[in-house]
């Protein structure tokens, strides 16, 4: 699991995925300045703030051992932070709720609880590559959004993907929806939405977590698991797939975590500046993903039809309009999505209408 765990290093709102170091350019220094002023600190005087980070292997991790190194790199820029690891991502949310800490690093699907604009960037289906993402987070880093990252007592500091999320199927004939029907998927315990998908197709919804999950598909418990690339050879899904399963070449979903941190604790200057460097970050994020994507042997690709795509995107289509009707996807952010995918595919189906 250490490869997952060491690209979610990456949700800690500045580190990069290859590892580099920390390195602010002039203008986002007078940008820190500026936020620093803002907030009545003195020259020198340290800004210090206690950032909880999940991590399945706790303070021995890469995400905590990659935040440990971009303290240091914080500090030569007056920013002192405290960390604190948490194995359990629910203990970790209850403890930036009673504020505890002042923010946190999470999976997307934990972060719509506290921004349902953030939070409907997992939306299923909504975007389909990561050049679809890189728009995204480029567009959401413009000052006119900022108030969109602002819910109530909470904020969303920084985005990062994580991979998109493929099929991960044990037998290759399951490589339609139709098929699918009478099969056990697995599907987060805390997310509803993946339930009622899976119960729309006539698939059986079995309730998992982002630990057990691969194991239910590694002993048989479960016929398909949606996973991320990167899951292939950390979470050693080749075991679930043998012999005869396989990967459906199709995204489902695109996979983020975010910082969600106190709005009363980061100003908003502080708080664009950490956004704006997140977004600085994508290409290494993007470079490291695809570099364990390519670890997978061909082999187990199963090409899908273009029909069959036609069938999942409506199928998620509607899926996202369905949420959103009953509160649970945010409308703004998916008509940000929507207007993305038309502009890099503006020949979709959809571009020519008004549904969503």
């Amino acid at each position: 699991m250490g490869t997952f765990r060491y690209l979610c290093m990456a949700l800690l709102f500045v580190a990069a995925a290859n590892g580099s170091a920390l390195t602010l350019t002039d203008k986002q220094q007078t940008q820190l300045k500026q936020a620093r002023q803002s907030m009545g600190l003195a020259e020198n005087e340290k800004l210090k703030r206690h950032i909880c980070l999940w991590d399945l292997s706790g303070r021995s991790g890469p995400v905590y051992n990659g935040a440990t190194n971009l303290r240091v790199d914080l500090l030569r820029y007056d920013v002192d932070i405290s960390l604190e690891a948490f194995t359990n991502e629910g203990v970790l949310v209850a403890s930036l709720k009673n504020g505890h800490c002042d923010a946190a690093l999470m999976s997307g699907f934990r972060a719509r609880q506290f921004n349902r604009f953030t939070g409907s960037i997992d939306a299923l289906g909504a975007l389909p590559t990561l050049e679809h993402v890189n728009l995204l987070l480029r567009t959401l880093a413009h000052p006119q959004l900022a108030d969109n990252m602002v819910s109530n007592k909470f904020q969303t500091l920084a985005i990062t993907p994580a991979g998109a999320a493929y099929l991960f199927v044990n037998d290759r004939a399951l490589n339609s929806l139709g098929k699918v029907a009478g099969k056990k998927v697995a599907v987060l315990d805390f997310d509803p939405g993946q339930s009622k998908m899976v119960t729309r197709i006539g698939a059986t919804p079995v309730a998992s977590t982002l630990a057990t999950a691969p194991s239910q598909f590694n002993n048989g418990s479960v016929d398909v698991l949606p996973a991320p690339l990167i899951a292939y050879q950390a979470l050693e899904l080749y075991k679930g797939m043998e012999p005869a399963g396989g990967i459906v070449d199709y995204p489902i979903v695109q996979l983020t975590a975010q910082l969600i941190a106190h709005t009363d604790r980061f100003p908003p200057a502080f708080a664009s500046l950490i956004r704006e460097v997140a977004a600085d970050s994508f290409q290494s994020v993007q470079t490291a993903l695809e570099k364990e994507a390519g670890r997978i042997p061909s082999h187990w690709w199963i090409p899908l039809p273009d029909e069959e795509k036609r069938d999942y995107n409506s199928m998620m289509r509607d899926a996202r309009i369905k949420l959103r009707s009953s509160g649970y996807y945010d409308p703004a952010m998916l008509s940000i999505m929507k207007r993305i995918r038309c502009t890099l595919e503006a020949d979709r189906p959809e571009c020519s209408q008004s549904a969503e």
